[in-house]
C-alpha cells in the first residue's frame, strides 16, 4: 500500500476502534468521540477532560445535528487538523 492508503486505512481503524460501543457502529457518541480525543489527538488538541470543550467540538462537528460523529464528520475534522498543521509545520520552516 501507498502511504496515502495506508493514512486513510490507519483513519478508518481509529474510527471504527471508538464508533459502536455505545450502540451504533457507524457513528461516535459524545463519549465516544471524547475517547477518541484523548487517546489518538491529545498531543494536538490538548485537555479532551474540559467538557465544555469536548461538547463544542461535538456540536460543530456534528454537521447534520443527530447527535452524533459519523464518518464524514470525523474525517473533516481531521482534514482541518491537517491543514493546520501543514501551514503551522511550513510557516516554521522558513524562520
Amino acid at each position: 500500500m501507498s502511504n496515502v492508503q495506508k493514512a486513510m486505512a490507519l483513519l478508518i481503524d481509529s474510527f471504527g476502534k471508538y464508533a459502536g460501543k455505545e450502540g451504533d457502529n457507524m457513528t461516535l457518541s459524545k463519549a465516544e468521540l471524547k475517547e477518541l480525543l484523548q487517546n489518538e489527538l491529545g498531543d494536538i488538541l490538548g485537555n479532551a477532560n474540559d467538557k465544555a470543550a469536548v461538547d463544542h467540538i461535538f456540536k460543530s462537528l456534528d454537521a447534520n445535528q443527530d447527535n452524533s460523529v459519523d464518518f464524514k464528520e470525523f474525517v473533516s475534522m481531521v482534514s482541518s487538523l491537517t491543514v493546520m498543521c501543514h501551514q503551522y509545520f511550513h510557516q516554521s520552516a522558513k524562520k
